[in-house]
Order: C-alpha cells, then structure tokens, then sequence
C-alpha cells in the first residue's frame, strides 16, 4: 500500500532582496517538517499565469538545487520540469547525477517536452516544433537510463549522437534517480510516462477528479501495453494551496486525491511560500502520510 506524499514546489522568488534567506527559511522548513522534496521550476521567466506582471525574478534551477542541497539534509530535490530543449542530454543528465550524489541519493530527474514558446523567443532558446520535441524527450530519456547503468557504448539517434558517453561517478539512488516525466497528454506524454518514468504529474482541476481519472485510466493502458506494472509508477498531481487555507481543508483535498488514485501532492502557492503557508502545511504532514493509496 503506497502512503500519501506531500510537496512544495517554489515556483515564486519575490522576496526581492531577501531571496538567498527567505528561501533558504522555506527549505529549512521543509525539512523539518516532512515534505518529501522541494520542486523548483526549470523556466528563465516567471511562467505562473496567475503571477502579476511586475513579479519577475526567476531562478536558474540547478543552481537553485545545488543551493538546497547545501541547505537541507532529507528532502528530496528536482525540476519541475525541464525542458528537453534546454540542455544538452548529458549535461541534463551530468547535472542530475551530480546532485544525487552530492545530496546522497535525493535527486530527482524531472522532464517534458517544454512548451514556453513565449519564453524561448523572448530569451533565444530553441524550440522545435511539437513532434520534434517529443523525439527527443524520448532520446533523452533512453540516453538518461544508458548512462546511468554505466553504459559507455555509442548512442546515435535522429537528434543526438554520443560517441562516448561517461557518466561517472554514477549516481547514489539504485538503479538511478527517480524520473517523472510532466505533462498529461494521452498520446504520446503518458506513453512514455509508462516505458521510461518512475512518477507522472497531473493537475489539478475543480471536476471532481474526474480528469485524473481519466488520466490514470489511459496511463494503465500504456503500462499494460508495455508491459509495466500500473502500481511502479507514483501519481502525482500539482495542486494550488490557497491564501489562509486551513489544515482540515488541506488534508480533506489530500484525502480526496487519495481516493481519484493519487499517491502524491505538490502544492503550489499563489505568490512566494512564507512561513505561515508552510506551517499550515506541517501541520497536516503527518496525518496526509496515513492516507493509504490500495
């Protein structure tokens, strides 16, 4: 039986000046209080549509990660998510192995196709078009897995050729660190959810799950045509925390998720985390992990 996890994902820097402290409090607090990892997006513009126009401060994010890794001591740690199109696949994976080894095994790799056309044209990132995108988020991921099994024979595909990939030292988590490849399309992103990724990400949306059930409805068929089990893969949905929400009303979302077949939450807040957000949030920590998943 799986147990609910809960999470955080930083997704606003507008401490203006007190950046380097405030989010170093927050991490602080994470892990203190249970969270299970600590997100940051993997974007060079603010992305959330619900961020006013002059909240403009964005983060590198593995820079922003190496930073928490220094300040923390159990949460886990990744991207949500990287882009395809940002790096290089063995940097992407360079970067991944190198935190998971310098935090002991608390790394996750978190991946999609990218979408931000707006945000490529505004800062001289390249962005291909749909199809060409998902080749190589594939790519990517079958060179991911090669070099992280310590498979140093050539790897030549439509997009990227490696003629000696070396991804020593490997990483700490056996067999590597977890992937959760973002994004719900049925088609092709679930797919590979299911042939490659150890953990998805859902939304949120005011249906009364019905969309997440779908969603997981389509992604046990790509396991079964693969060949996977359905249970291997953690379901993770992104969910937005509200201004003053109170504890009750957390862990009943929580409870809610668990009963659409949910097993982790990543909560996001409307504006930079504070304090006050995140007791709330501890609060309900350890009651949330008793929310069995069947």
């Amino acid at each position: 039986m799986m147990r609910m996890r809960v999470s955080i994902s930083v997704t606003d820097f507008s401490w203006r000046a007190k950046i380097p402290n405030s989010l170093a409090e927050i991490a602080d607090a994470a892990d203190d209080a249970g969270i299970d990892t600590v997100w940051v997006p993997d974007h060079l513009l603010q992305a959330d549509p619900t961020a006013p126009a002059d909240d403009r401060d964005m983060l590198e994010a593995y820079t922003t990660l190496g930073y928490l890794a220094a300040r923390t001591e159990r949460v886990r740690l990744g991207a949500m998510v990287s882009a395809v199109t940002f790096r290089p696949p063995a940097l992407l994976v360079k970067a991944v192995t190198t935190l998971d080894v310098l935090t002991a095994g608390r790394a996750w790799l978190g991946i999609g196709a990218g979408y931000e056309g707006g945000e490529a044209f505004a800062m001289g990132l390249s962005m291909p078009p749909t199809a060409e995108r998902f080749e190589r988020l594939e790519e990517t991921l079958r060179i991911a897995v090669a070099m992280w099994a310590g498979d140093e024979s050539r790897i030549e595909g439509k997009h990227y050729r490696l003629e000696h990939p070396i991804g020593f030292p490997l990483p700490v988590s056996q067999p590597h660190p977890p992937i959760l490849v973002g994004g719900t399309g049925e088609a092709k992103t679930l797919r590979l959810v299911a042939q490659y990724a150890d953990a998805c990400n859902l939304f949120d949306i005011p249906d009364g799950g019905a969309t997440l059930r779908r969603k997981l409805d389509v992604l046990a068929r790509h396991c079964d045509d693969v060949g996977r089990p359905f249970g291997e893969i953690e379901k993770t949905v992104s969910a937005r925390l509200n201004d003053g929400e109170s504890a009750e009303s957390i862990l009943d979302r929580c409870a809610d998720f668990a009963r659409f077949g949910i097993d982790h939450v990543v909560f996001i807040r409307t504006g930079a985390w504070s304090p006050d957000a995140m007791t709330s949030l501890a609060s309900v920590i350890p009651r949330a992990k008793g929310l069995g998943i069947g």
